[in-house]
């Protein structure tokens, strides 16, 4: 599956090979296809895959970042060339981190965009719910999270920030399993909130893969602009963490949650699909990952308004073009950083 330069291996037990200047996919030493490696900037590989070594050198050669994750989505390893970009880029958004006061307001912003996507999809289930009861309830945690919207500015630092983030999203997930169908709610209504490492249940399994790819597209965005993405303001830096892709993909976490909610409303999803593990833990199986792989890209080529740009542009484009804004407010003193909202 390819789009927007990124290659997506989900079948188990694949084995990619250099072609000349080809990437050749092979499954059971039959080839399934063939990718020009000009047309790439990412490879992404679920579960066990492997790679002939001729292919790795040729991929760090030509920048192709290949992603290496569980069959869950949870990351393992990132493979990549030298770096890119502009270093002067780079030197700026390290001091702008040790500037406080920019980092405040930068990371608010991050919970601001991810706050009023998220109020949105409550506010659209409200709309359409079926049972005055439950758009009682829905209307009521939009609610809240409009009082967490108005609480951010008088936030004095980020552990209180990080608090107010904490209990909106605590409040949207509390209301989340309304927006299931009713007759697929016993399979995949929270057990008890968020979970992860590992899922305790089959939404938190399917949001859990959803946000892994999309982690891997803002992580991408960020490097192609020239930030660097372990270096962020809302998340704590620590090593091995993308700090920076987490603060962009805040914004996008509304936009993997919806599309959750579709493929288990439209039945493209059940609870045959998801496999439950000794000790609890719940994954999606490989034709699931398969099909959900397959959604995410057909939801990149969606064409949305972007509100800032006012032209239509494919989806899957947005992470990048926030990543250039944010890349003008870490060189622009006088800019700032304003998050996507859904429209």
């Amino acid at each position: 599956m390819h789009l927007l330069n990124t290659l997506y291996i989900t079948t188990a037990e694949t084995y990619l090979r250099l072609d000349n200047d080809t990437l050749r996919v092979e499954v059971e030493r039959e080839t399934q296809l063939r990718v020009p490696l000009h047309h790439l900037c990412a490879v992404v590989c679920f579960g066990p895959v492997g790679l002939s070594p001729i292919l790795l050198h040729r991929l760090a050669d030509e920048g192709i970042a290949l992603v290496l994750l569980e069959e869950n989505g949870r990351f393992k390893a990132r493979l990549e060339g030298a770096v890119s970009g502009n270093v002067l880029l780079r030197q700026g958004q390290f001091q702008r981190v040790s500037d406080s006061a920019f980092t405040l307001v930068m990371a608010r912003a991050f919970v601001a965009g991810k706050i009023k996507n998220s109020r949105q999809v409550l506010q659209r289930g409200a709309r359409e719910a079926k049972l005055e009861e439950e758009e009682k309830l829905l209307t009521r945690a939009a609610e809240n999270l409009a009082a967490s919207l108005r609480a951010l500015p008088s936030a004095e630092n980020l552990d209180v920030l990080r608090g107010l983030e904490g209990e909106a999203a605590r409040q949207y997930f509390s209301a989340l399993s309304l927006l299931i169908r009713s007759d697929q709610r016993l399979h995949f209504s929270m057990q008890d909130g968020r979970s992860r490492r590992p899922p305790r249940d089959r939404l938190n399994a399917l949001l859990s893969f959803l946000y892994s790819m999309w982690m891997n597209d803002c992580r991408s965005a960020l490097e192609s602009v020239g930030l660097d993405p372990q270096v962020g303001f809302l998340h704590a830096l620590r090593p091995g963490r993308a700090a920076l892709a987490l603060d962009l993909m805040e914004e996008f976490r509304p936009w993997a949650e919806r599309l959750a909610l579709t493929l288990i409303n439209r039945g493209q999803l059940g609870s045959a699909d998801f496999l439950i593990r000794e000790g609890g833990g719940v994954s999606l199986l490989p034709e699931a990952r398969k099909l959900v792989v397959i959604a995410y890209q057909e939801r990149k080529r969606d064409e949305i308004t972007h509100p800032l740009l006012a032209q239509a542009v494919p989806f899957g484009l947005v992470p990048l073009i926030q990543a250039r804004l944010l890349a003008r407010t870490v060189r622009d003193k006088d800019a700032f950083y304003i998050p996507f909202i859904a429209k």
